[in-house]
């Protein structure tokens, strides 16, 4: 099955079968924009004719271009007229029952050369072709928001799925621009799966009172190199969209306890505060998250501080030593327990990829010990964030939880690492793709940081996959 597609039928006419429209009109398509309410197209219609003058405004398109796209763009009340297409995209409501119907429906009106795919971000695309004639030709095109600008595109295939379908697609959103990944159906796909711990620590961080959200969010954000904070973030998606997202792939993984959503997030969405559309959410909006307060100047007082560098033969990783007082990197250690382990005073550090670094001190420290690490981190130009004690910290602990749910994804086969890796890059925006921070990071420091915590919290929501372990030991055979 391999025919030119030239025209693109977009069932759904909200916000993302709009950009979707949008999208493949540009690349030069007749495009069939369907929708059961009229009206709905009538507003898809103004709304990216408004889009397309703001650009044109703006100096980013031509103003033929943009009457060109819009041209392109023929909005259709009667499905049947759908029988035209090559290629069909559904963006309708995320409901199985609903895409089941549709996908039947246009099973018996297109031809078998049609090939039908689905945006959902998450229900089964193997689901959703049971039953259709010629179920080889129906795989997931999931597009993120906004469609014109993101990307990204991962291109499903469900259990029937024919590699050349899943190839002429890969090429047909190449050639509108895109990025595709491949990946199997499974809860998630690649981002919405292996992007949970991101929102799934900050808010156990926040749960457990272990700082404010301004600087969980600052700690992700500016230590972590994250784009933007997760529980900004999370006001930004919608506290009841990023819940519903969460909840789905909990149950679909049947309750794994890795995906395990957040009372404190379900209290937000049952008070109906949903982020920035409500006006409230973890911030109040317009105003969104507040500058964090960084810990104040120490007063110099410990200058004379000699200054050494240990190793911890316990955990084999290298320390500070500022007299008497351990300043270390976290290895998922509380600053108590090692201090407790070491008899001394001890600081633990955050992973930090910017000037600001996320500490916690022991609680049996001297006020004096605590100060002489934040003077010795301020004297090399560092702005401190003090945080309650707490195993792993933010930053390390949320990377280490990515690299682990991006190595499970790998080691299962739902896509490759190199798709993993552009995925989380192109369609949440990290620095990095999470398999590049693992060996960034060192595969035995993650996992000694995951077996610490599974530990500490006795959960298997901590618990390494095997595949990082593998990793580790060649990591470590390679060393030795």
């Amino acid at each position: 099955m391999n025919v030119a597609i030239n025209t693109v039928a977009v069932i759904g006419s909200g916000t993302m079968g709009a950009g979707i429209a949008e999208v493949a009109a540009a690349a030069g398509h007749q495009v069939l924009l369907h929708d059961i309410s009229a009206d709905a197209l009538s507003r898809a219609i103004t709304a990216m004719r408004q889009r397309l003058e703001a650009r044109v405004a703006r100096g980013k398109l031509c103003a033929d271009a943009s009457e060109r796209t819009l041209a392109r763009i023929i909005p259709v009340a009667d499905i049947a007229a759908l029988a035209a297409a090559d290629l069909v995209i559904e963006a309708a409501a995320e409901k199985l029952d609903i895409k089941k119907a549709l996908f039947n429906q246009l099973g018996d009106i297109c031809p078998p050369h049609t090939l039908l795919t689905s945006n959902t971000s998450s229900i089964s695309i193997t689901a959703i072709a049971a039953g259709v004639k010629h179920p080889e030709r129906v795989a997931g095109l999931h597009f993120f928001n906004p469609a014109p600008v993101m990307k990204l595109v991962e291109v499903v295939s469900g259990m029937a799925t024919s590699t050349e379908v899943i190839e002429q697609l890969c090429q047909c959103v190449t050639r509108w621009g895109k990025q595709p990944v491949r990946c199997q159906s499974t809860p998630g796909f690649i981002v919405n799966r292996v992007a949970r711990p991101f929102y799934a620590e900050a808010w156990r961080a926040l749960e457990e009172q272990v700082a404010s959200p301004e600087t969980i969010d600052a700690a992700l954000h500016e230590a972590g190199g994250f784009p933007m904070g997760p529980l900004a973030l999370t006001d930004l998606i919608g506290q009841d969209v990023n819940f519903a997202v969460t909840c789905s792939v909990f149950n679909a993984f049947w309750q794994e306890r890795r995906f395990l959503p957040s009372l404190l997030q379900q209290e937000l969405v049952l008070a109906g505060r949903f982020g920035k559309k409500s006006g409230h959410g973890v911030y109040r909006w317009p105003a969104g998250a507040p500058d964090v307060v960084v810990t104040a100047l120490a007063d110099g007082a410990f200058a004379a501080s000699q200054v050494t560098q240990s190793r911890d033969v316990v955990t084999n990783s290298m320390w500070t030593e500022l007299d008497d007082v351990v300043l270390a990197v976290t290895t998922g250690e509380t600053a108590q327990a090692m201090s407790a382990r070491l008899q001394r005073p001890v600081v633990l550090m955050d992973h930090s990829e910017s000037d600001l670094v996320v500490i916690a001190a022991a609680a049996g420290n001297h006020p004096q010990d605590t100060q002489k690490a934040v003077y010795h981190l301020q004297q090399q130009g560092k702005r401190v964030l003090m945080v309650a004690d707490y195993p792993g910290l933010l930053v390390w602990r949320t990377l280490a939880m990515l690299v682990n749910e991006a190595l499970d994804a790998l080691q299962k086969g739902v896509a490759s690492e190199a798709d993993i890796n552009t995925a989380l890059r192109l369609g949440v925006n990290y620095p990095r793709g999470p398999l590049q921070w693992g060996e960034q990071l060192g595969w035995q420091r993650v996992l000694q940081l995951l077996d610490t915590l599974q530990r500490h919290y006795g959960e298997e929501r901590y618990r390494p996959c095997s595949l990082l372990r593998q990793r580790a030991l060649l990591e470590s055979s390679y060393e030795s």
